[in-house]
């Protein structure tokens, strides 16, 4: 309760700093949200305000600590898991992987963390897919689902995927996604959250969280965290 309420003060922190007519139609929007949808909103503009990056705010990450975890095993575990969740794993692309000229040149353009090398793993339930673009075609364009690894000059490396709870919770009852759906999609959102996460090497959320954060204070990397239960 105490962290919602935070997101809520933040995104209404926001609505007010903008003009006076936009805020008050904004924030009468925002009040005839489901709880489900003002939570949603709320999480993203909390990660927008704190980090100003529109793209952060619409995904989550999986840090890979395990120095003895190969490339080739984490796309080997995705693969086995996908399985389990019952999602297909339907593709894979290596996007680049750059050399050290790129880099250098890179570095004179004043990049400083530099991603050196990422590749892309493709996952999809056909069935709950075809019923998700009967909903709104515009699904497609989230369609198939991605995780994408990617690993930096400094050699960390971390899972990505799409946080799917905007897309899930948030609509309004102009659009409602029927109950049948919402179950299948929220599998779906299961197991794009599992499925980086045990293959980044962590059983539960809490650990992946933990191991971030403590690797963050080792070395001395400054980027956002997401808080322990004990810390909210």
């Amino acid at each position: 309760m105490k962290n919602r309420m935070k997101l809520l003060i933040t995104s209404f922190a926001a609505v007010f700093m903008m003009s006076g007519c936009t805020a008050m139609n904004l924030g009468v929007t925002f009040m005839g949200f489901s709880e489900k949808t003002q939570e949603s909103y709320a999480t993203m503009m909390d990660i927008v305000s704190e980090t100003g990056d529109p793209a952060q705010a619409m995904m989550k990450e999986w840090l890979i600590t395990d120095t003895d975890m190969t490339e080739e095993d984490v796309f080997d575990e995705m693969k086995d898991l996908a399985g389990e969740y019952n999602m297909r794993f339907v593709g894979e692309k290596n996007m680049f992987r750059l050399l050290d000229t790129e880099v250098a040149n890179y570095k004179k353009a004043g990049y400083k963390d530099i991603i050196v090398h990422a590749r892309i793993a493709e996952f999809c339930s056909l069935s709950i897919a075809k019923e998700m673009l009967n909903h709104s075609r515009f699904y497609g364009g989230f369609m198939p689902c991605r995780v994408i690894y990617v690993e930096f000059e400094d050699g960390r490396r971390y899972l990505v995927s799409m946080d799917m709870a905007l897309a899930l919770y948030g609509g309004t009852d102009v659009k409602p996604i029927n109950p049948g759906l919402m179950e299948k999609m929220e599998q779906v959102k299961t197991a794009m959250e599992d499925i980086p996460m045990k293959a980044a090497g962590y059983d539960e959320q809490v650990e992946a969280d933990k191991a971030m954060a403590a690797y963050y204070a080792e070395h001395n990397i400054n980027e956002r965290l997401v808080a322990t239960p004990e810390e909210e």
